[in-house]
């Protein structure tokens, strides 16, 4: 995708291309046999064996058997635990492939035919949601798609963060990105770590926790300024909003975060969009007068 910092909003642009598919996890974890795997998964969801046992209606003695290799799961099994243990799908793959099944949920690049419907969808609220910004990004927070919105917000950003692929998280927070101009920079990346943190107990994903850790390095005040416009919630506060200052004056945004309900495809499993609302009507009478 090419990115255009314009006096005007730029035509709607998209890089819909084959998603990162590094496999998680690695291949050594990947390597190992499917009763070790299943209970790393029971582990990091906080089950006993007693805990998982009754809510997959099996016996513990059975559990304990399929954990150390003593009996081997069938795959109706292997999906049952996985759906009790609310494993992501491209895990599910891994516990199949594990156990000697093969695997269940195809991964195909966003631009596959089979994905046209999806991605008008995509498509579609992209473009219906200007003159607000929104994007569309991948488990990894790369970024698949934005609306026209969206460069007008990164003037000013080191060219090096909008390389391909751009990390929207990286891109936020980094000194040379949006940082600088995010006025409640503490609350924003407070509230983004606990996402991102919501994310790693989910999915138990090294590479979100990598980056994770890359942005708790990256420098931040101790509080924000309030005198800039970053003051804390007000009491009647609905959510922690996104204040950025431009050009144009101080601008507050609230977000939401849109999924596939109901996908059985690992690339729509792992597709968000990211939509900003303004918080405020200076905001969006602002954002009306940037995009006409």
């Amino acid at each position: 995708m090419t990115w255009e910092v314009m006096g005007r909003p730029a035509p709607l642009r998209y890089r819909f291309g084959t998603m990162n598919t590094s496999p998680h996890p690695s291949p050594a974890t990947a390597a190992k046999p499917v009763g070790d795997l299943i209970r790393e998964w029971r582990q990091h969801r906080r089950l006993s064996q007693l805990d998982l046992a009754m809510q997959a209606d099996i016996s513990t003695r059975h559990l304990s058997y399929v954990e150390t290799g003593r009996a081997a799961p069938s795959r109706a099994m292997v999906m049952h635990l996985a759906e009790r243990l609310s494993v992501p799908l491209r895990e599910r793959n891994v516990l199949l492939s594990a156990a000697g099944f093969a695997p269940l949920y195809r991964e195909r690049p966003l631009a596959d035919p089979a994905l046209d419907a999806a991605r008008a969808v995509v498509e579609q609220v992209l473009k219906a949601h200007e003159p607000w910004p929104a994007l569309a990004v991948d488990r990894h927070w790369t970024l698949l798609a934005r609306n026209a919105t969206v460069p007008l917000f990164l003037q000013d950003v080191d060219a090096a963060l909008l390389q391909g692929p751009v990390n929207v998280l990286r891109l936020s927070l980094h000194p040379g990105g949006v940082a600088p101009r995010i006025a409640n920079l503490v609350s924003w990346r407070a509230h983004l770590f606990h996402r991102l943190e919501q994310q790693i107990e989910a999915t138990s994903d090294p590479v979100l926790s990598a980056l994770l850790q890359e942005l708790r390095a990256y420098p931040a005040p101790e509080a924000d300024d309030a005198d800039a416009g970053g003051a804390a919630l007000e009491p009647n506060a609905i959510a922690v909003p996104l204040k950025l200052r431009t050009p144009a004056g101080l601008l507050s945004f609230i977000s939401t975060t849109t999924v596939f309900g109901t996908p059985v495809d690992i690339t729509l499993s792992e597709l968000a969009l990211e939509t900003f609302f303004p918080a405020d009507r200076v905001t969006a009478e602002t954002l009306r007068g940037m995009t006409t």
